[in-house]
């Protein structure tokens, strides 16, 4: 096995982030199944989420939890951004601007903030700002997440 080759979807060292860099997302539908799934695991089994038109809800249709919309926007910046090289999620501050619900489609834009190199380890406290957007360009959330990246082996 040749161990010089480049890995597929190797996520971003921090030495080749820089603030004012921005990347969008895939786009995701929300299905039922993923609904049913999530409050299942979690335990999030609130009636908003759980009985089909509940009447005692302020939001019509079938909402989803934001920590639903959060870890699938998560779920794309692990497979790209931060896969192999994402250390640790040092802080997170979320706000929810608009209900997502079942039959959605979210994605979402990523911009670098700031790049802080540690004194020690070859690694970065990485700051970015996550805007995200249902399918008809909405914004549903905003969040700032700082994170510790791994720096380029060698460097």
């Amino acid at each position: 096995m040749n161990k010089n080759l480049p890995r597929l979807g190797q996520g971003a060292y921090w030495q080749d982030l820089q603030p004012g860099q921005r990347w969008r997302t895939f786009r995701r539908t929300i299905t039922e199944a993923d609904l049913v799934g999530f409050i299942n695991a979690t335990g999030m089994l609130e009636a908003i989420f759980i009985e089909d038109g509940y009447e005692g809800g302020a939001i019509q249709g079938r909402p989803v939890p934001g920590a639903l919309t959060y870890t699938f926007i998560e779920g794309f910046i692990l497979q790209s951004m931060i896969q192999g090289t994402g250390l640790a999620m040092l802080e997170l501050h979320q706000k929810i601007l608009a209900p997502v619900r079942v039959g959605d489609s979210i994605d979402a834009v990523v911009e670098v903030t700031g790049v802080r190199p540690t004194s020690k380890g070859n690694r970065a406290v990485v700051s970015s700002r996550i805007e995200v957007f249902n399918q008809r360009g909405e914004p549903v959330m905003e969040y700032s997440a700082t994170r510790l990246l791994a720096g380029r082996p060698g460097s």
